[in-house]
């Protein structure tokens, strides 16, 4: 079992930065391929980053390709997406998630969820 918690949504005007962070605990952080996704409302939940559980490889959605940063310290057991240059269609709830198998950007990959946080963009 892995649990995730998810930190550091807020709202933030158009062109501005947040940096989210997930912090998991349980099993050996260090085995999981990682990633991040968001739902808008009335939306499906999409794939935006993750990250190889060596952190050496990673994947990024087209729309926020250039602008948004994941990484991972597994000393740490943690892992934060790193968010410029934001829009107002970046709006919505960001989840964290792990899987035990290759990273992947399809969420049914991953088993574990954490309980999301908001982000919220202005123009």
């Amino acid at each position: 079992q892995v649990q995730l918690v998810e930190s550091g949504g807020g709202l933030v005007q158009a062109g501005g930065s947040l940096r989210l962070s997930c912090a998991a605990s349980g099993r050996t952080f260090s085995n999981y391929g990682m990633a991040w996704f968001r739902q808008a409302p009335g939306k499906e939940r999409e794939f935006v980053a993750a990250i190889r559980w060596s952190g050496t490889r990673t994947s990024y959605a087209d729309s926020v390709k250039g602008r948004f940063t994941i990484g991972r310290d597994n000393a740490k057991n943690t892992v934060n997406l790193q968010m410029n240059n934001l829009k107002p269609e970046d709006t919505a709830v960001y989840y964290c998630a792990a899987t035990s198998g290759y990273y992947s950007r399809s969420l049914l990959a991953y088993r574990y969820w954490g309980q999301g946080t908001q982000v919220t963009v202005s123009s």
